[in-house]
């Protein structure tokens, strides 16, 4: 994190110090029925303590997050055990205004914060893959995860794809919740067999008998100049594969809140990063939350055209559609962030409301996620469309390391402002 990102939390965190301090000297009735337990959890911290339960309530922040739950309730914001839970009483109000504080993250530290709350909550979540413990990950994910929980839970492995995929798996099956982080998701051609014939068959084979609650991530797509062997878009060539969720990411909210439903949810999940969009920053909530791994976000609402995309298209899109408004084309942007299964009710709503659809993949044309969308879309809701589908996909070629080159192959916000005019007119 820089010098000027900590500046800025720094900041909020004393100006929201400064109001709990307001709030605490300021005479208010405490509801005994409302008594929380805060916990205590490290780099991501809000510690509260009660000193004096008929006076002054003094509250102690040590900078980034908390998580919060109600006493005698498991089912909590952050689910840690109760053994590292400090009790405390506290007026409502406060936890309120907690929940409405947010701060400013990019997507690597929003999948940082969701890894270290679920490695915190649960025991058996543990980290491997190819410079995840001393370095940190590729893109500094797992940064210092390795110092608070331990090597033997943030494990370095050797550069062996099959070799670490494989002792995933079988971990998986034995009751512990692997997060894989590939370097970068072309690399996981190595690993194709463990995925499908492992992961994904296992709980089929052995009649459920075994859950496979694996998570695999890491940084994929075109990036700039990474060559044709770092840009491929492994999400088409693992679609088809029975028994497997993908999900992509595209901001610091959704990569956190999906993140952590993908490390507590019992099937193999692939999750998708994509390698230009590490840096994006927004406001996300300060406590935890999490968001289902099944359903597309409206991101903007129209009326004359639906564009659906993920990943990296999104910003596209989005960029796209301020561009479309000034020549009074008012586009829905939806992102689809599950790319198996598709979200149809969404789509479905859409379509019936715009009556015309753009589809923007990063993948390939032949075989790729925008191929299947569009049958989908074609068998589902064609009674819905005034016109078919259009899609807009990356070339079918290895993607080239020469920068005008790799232009060409794929999507630009220029070809998506033409082929929503084209479809408009």
């Amino acid at each position: 994190m820089n010098r000027m990102s900590t500046t800025k939390d720094l900041k909020i965190v004393t100006c929201l110090l400064l109001f709990i301090k307001l709030l605490c000297f300021c005479e208010s009735k405490v509801d005994s029925k409302h008594t929380y337990q805060f916990i205590n959890t490290g780099p991501y911290l809000v510690a509260y303590k009660n000193v004096n339960k008929n006076k002054n309530r003094f509250i102690e922040l040590n900078y980034k997050v908390k998580s919060i739950e109600k006493k005698n309730e498991l089912t909590s914001l952050s689910g840690v055990p109760t053994s590292n839970v400090i009790n405390s009483t506290i007026d409502i109000n406060i936890l309120n205004e907690l929940r409405n504080v947010k701060v400013k993250r990019n997507i690597s530290e929003a999948l940082h914060m969701a890894t270290y709350e679920e490695m915190r909550k649960d025991k058996n979540v543990y980290v491997l893959g190819e410079d995840v413990g001393l370095y940190g990950g590729s893109y500094k994910v797992t940064k210092n995860l390795a110092h608070f929980f331990g090597f033997a839970r943030v494990l370095d492995t050797p550069i062996c794809e099959n070799a670490f995929m494989g002792m995933g798996i079988g971990s998986s099956i034995n009751g512990l919740r692997p997060v894989i982080e590939g370097m970068n998701l072309s690399f996981l051609i190595l690993a194709f067999n463990q995925i499908s014939n492992n992961a994904c068959m296992l709980r089929y084979m052995c009649d459920g008998q075994f859950n496979i609650p694996i998570v695999i991530r890491g940084p994929g797509g075109v990036g700039k100049q990474l060559g044709p062997e770092h840009s491929q878009r492994i999400e088409s060539y693992l679609m088809s594969i029975p028994g497997l969720q993908i999900v992509a990411c595209s901001t610091p909210y959704n990569a956190r809140g999906l993140l952590k439903s993908a490390i507590r949810n019992n099937n193999p999940v692939l999750f998708l990063e994509h390698v230009l969009l590490y840096n994006v920053e927004e406001e996300i909530p300060l406590l935890p939350y999490t968001l289902p791994l099944d359903k597309a976000e409206v991101v903007k609402k129209g009326k004359d055209l639906t564009i659906l995309c993920y990943g990296v298209t999104r910003h596209l899109a989005m960029a796209a559609a301020k561009k479309l408004s000034n020549i009074n084309i008012d586009v829905e942007v939806i992102d689809l962030i599950s790319l198996k299964p598709f979200d149809l009710e969404t789509i479905k709503y859409s379509l019936q409301k715009t009556k015309k659809c753009l589809i923007l993949d990063e993948s390939a044309g032949f075989g790729g996620i925008g191929a299947e969308l569009y049958t989908q879309i074609v068998e589902n809701f064609s009674s819905y469309l005034n016109k078919k589908p259009v899609r807009l996909c990356t070339k079918d070629v290895p993607i080239a390391y020469a920068s005008k080159f790799e232009e060409a192959c794929i999507i630009k916000e220029e070809d998506i402002v033409h082929m929503a005019t084209f479809l408009h007119s």
